[in-house]
């Protein structure tokens, strides 16, 4: 039995990625809007009407604080996102969706929608059952190991 390249498999992933982005960006360039900005808007709109801040989507979502503050400037000039300070702390700034955002949320998570069906039209129901089995058990693993270096760094 062969040895599975690790390299290589770091590598396809990567490149998975980035081209699952590059098909999302595609679907939804009709719409003026990138596969980030879609989902960090999809996340903002369930947010409602208590809204949520610049951290927690960084802690969501993982990306550095002056990559969303970039991603969400350039949603707020296209009029999908406003901002209001805080009643409790006027520090904190919350962001919340537009009556633009509500209105063009159907047609947006019809084009991710379609993206994803042609993304993983090549598979089964049970493929991807296990597919998402896999991805999960690889988070969890990550999840663990972001812990430990955590751990470790704090006790240093």
């Amino acid at each position: 039995m062969m040895k599975v390249d690790q390299s290589q498999l770091l590598r396809n992933n990567r490149w998975i990625c980035i081209q699952m982005e590059q098909c999302t960006n595609r679907a939804l360039a009709p719409l003026g809007i990138t596969a980030i900005q879609a989902h960090l808007l999809f996340y903002i709109l369930d947010h409602g009407e208590e809204g949520t801040s610049l951290t927690t989507i960084h802690r969501t979502f993982g990306y550095s604080m002056a990559t969303l503050s970039g991603m969400l400037k350039r949603l707020r000039e296209k009029g999908y996102l406003r901002v209001e300070h805080c009643a409790d702390d006027d520090r904190w700034k919350l962001l919340f969706g537009t009556e633009k955002s509500q209105r063009d949320r159907e047609g947006l998570e019809r084009a991710v929608r379609r993206s994803e069906r042609q993304l993983y039209g090549c598979f089964s129901e049970e493929e991807l059952r296990t597919l998402d089995g896999m991805q999960q058990k690889l988070l969890r693993h990550l999840s663990t190991l972001t812990e430990e270096r955590r751990k470790e760094t704090t006790q240093s």
